[in-house]
Parts: structure tokens; C-alpha cells; sequence
């Protein structure tokens, strides 16, 4: 197959570009800044040659957007906003005048939209959509209306050929550097991985592999359509997530971080807390109920093999 990448040179697009050239599958990946044979430039916001691409691909793949790895600044948040909306926008642009638009265009999402929940998993059929929640910080409603105009750009895009998946991830751990799974285990073998503000928060995650494969299975699914969770069907509590990679590492101790340590951490490290506190429980139902097995439902087992390969450089 041929697959059209926007934003593919990122953490995830790489993951994605490895598993499917080395499917043997000819994979363009579109960014701002070009290099090599099979990248093409574009600007994520207007039609350009780029959308030649488009024409004639099989599945689209778009990741783009910018970094949630930031401070949380107003500037920011409108630089996240605009850089998804925009670009989803201008791909289904060019899948709409394409002679040959693709058979699929799976675009990227984030389990962040669910309400920040410690009770029941959220699931695509009844999981509670974020922004509401009593006692969060404000800006926290911005990164669910982000998640919301993301999909909605998508959802209107005049692309009746094409079947359109929004997928809704979780974290996707890779032992690639400067990727979350790196950043998360330069911490736990500094000693400093153990539980944050009392350490109750869920995270949910995803292998690579099993992101790589979950991907393979909605190409090849016509019957899947709409919103898809792509997260492991073991989130946890972060003290127990941050143990168990600990664990991984063969690191015993784990000092906690109060709820202003952690700001003061994520200030140092240019990020932003929601990304530490909020409680992210999210179950992939509509992967699970179409038959899709995962290699790595447990983080225990992941996070070793994560670290493994990471060893092994």
C-alpha cells in the first residue's frame, strides 16, 4: 500500500514509519521540514503539491500537531488548538479533491478527552467526555475542547469515499529517546520515579508494538469507523505504573513528589502537570469487541521489554 503520513517525523510517526516500511508498504511522510527521499514538505495548513501525494494513496495517517511536551501557556495552548484543527482540516481538503482519495484516513486524537476519572474505565460506548470535572484546574477544559475540534474536523470533512477513524491514544511507550517512556525512566533511575500527589491518578499507555499492530487492524477493518481507544487494557494507578518501571530498570527507591514539587519539576523540565495529574483510565472497547488481542496488556511485562530494548540500544 502506499500511506501518506502528515506529521510523521514526530515520536509516533517514527514508530509508525519503521513498522510499515518494514512491512514492505511505501510510506511519505509530510513535514515542515523535509529530509530525505520520502519526506515532502508542507505546511499543515494549505493545499500545496504535497496534496499530489494524497491522490492515488491508500491510507492517510495524520499526526500532526504540535508537541504537548510545553508549559501550558495561553500561546501554547493556542498553538496546540490551531496546529490540530488546521491540519486535519486541510487533509480532508485534499482527500475530497483527490481523483483517487484513499480507502481509509485514520486520524490521530487523544485519550486525553475523558473526564479526569479514579471509577470506572472509560470507554468509547459510555466513557464521560472531560471538561466539566469540580475541583481541576481550569485550563484543563482547554485540552478537552482541543481533543473535541480536532474530531470535529475531521468528522466534517465532505470525504464520502473514504472511511474516516479517530483514534483516541493513550501515551505510546517506545524505548525511542526523548520519547515519554524515556523521559519517564531517565526519572526512575534517578531515583525520583515514585508516587506523585499521593500517586491515585490512572495511567494509560500503549506499547509500540501493540500501537503499531492496533494500527495494521483498523486498516484492514472496513467495519471500523469513528472514535477508537487505543490504550492498553491495563492502565493503573501512577505509584504502582512508576513501580513496576522502576522495577524495569532495577531501580529499588522512588522518592514521592508533593503536588507543588511536581509543578516545580514540570516548570523545570518546560511541561505542564496535567500530564503528571490528571487521572487518564481508559479501556479500549471497540479494539477489544472487534477480536484485537494485545501482546502487552500489562505494564509489568512491557515496561521489561521496554527497558530490554532500550539496553540493547
Amino acid at each position: 500500500m502506499k500511506v501518506v503520513i502528515p506529521g510523521g517525523t514526530g515520536q509516533v510517526g517514527t514508530i509508525l514509519d519503521r513498522a510499515l516500511t518494514a512491512d514492505g508498504h511505501d510510506v511519505v511522510l509530510l513535514t515542515r521540514s523535509p529530509k530525505g527521499e520520502r519526506q515532502v514538505h508542507w505546511d499543515g495548513s494549505t493545499l500545496g503539491d504535497w496534496a499530489k501525494q494524497i491522490n492515488g494513496s491508500d491510507v492517510v495517517i495524520n499526526l500532526a500537531g504540535r508537541s504537548v511536551s510545553c508549559r501550558y501557556t495561553a500561546e501554547n495552548l493556542e498553538a496546540m488548538m490551531s496546529s490540530r484543527v488546521e491540519s486535519a482540516r486541510v487533509v480532508g481538503e485534499a482527500i475530497a479533491e483527490a481523483a483517487r482519495p484513499p480507502k481509509v484516513w485514520l486520524q490521530m486524537s487523544t485519550a486525553t478527552i475523558y473526564a479526569h476519572s479514579f471509577d470506572a474505565a472509560n470507554d468509547e460506548y459510555g466513557g464521560l467526555i472531560g471538561g466539566g470535572e469540580h475541583g481541576v484546574p481550569g485550563y484543563w477544559a482547554y485540552s478537552v475542547k482541543i481533543a473535541q475540534n480536532w474530531e470535529v474536523a475531521q468528522e466534517q470533512a465532505a470525504t464520502p469515499y473514504t472511511r474516516k477513524v479517530a483514534l483516541r491514544s493513550a501515551m505510546v511507550m517506545s524505548p525511542d529517546r526523548s520519547g515519554v517512556f524515556d523521559v519517564l525512566s531517565w526519572l526512575a533511575r534517578l531515583g525520583l520515579g515514585g508516587p506523585v500527589a499521593g500517586g491515585r491518578q490512572y495511567v494509560s499507555w500503549i506499547h509500540d508494538q501493540d500501537f503499531a499492530r492496533a494500527i495494521r487492524f483498523l486498516i484492514e477493518r472496513d467495519d471500523l469507523a469513528g472514535a477508537v481507544n487505543l490504550a492498553a487494557p491495563g492502565p493503573l494507578p501512577q505509584r504502582e505504573f512508576m513501580r513496576e518501571l522502576r522495577s524495569a530498570w532495577r531501580m529499588p527507591v522512588g522518592l514521592p513528589a508533593s503536588r507543588w514539587m511536581a509543578g516545580v519539576g514540570a516548570f523545570a523540565m518546560r511541561s505542564d502537570t496535567e500530564l503528571l495529574l490528571k487521572s487518564r483510565r481508559v479501556a479500549p472497547g471497540r479494539l477489544s469487541d472487534a477480536g484485537f488481542t494485545f501482546a502487552y496488556p500489562h505494564w509489568r511485562t512491557a515496561a521489561a521489554d521496554l527497558a530490554s530494548r532500550r539496553r540493547r540500544g
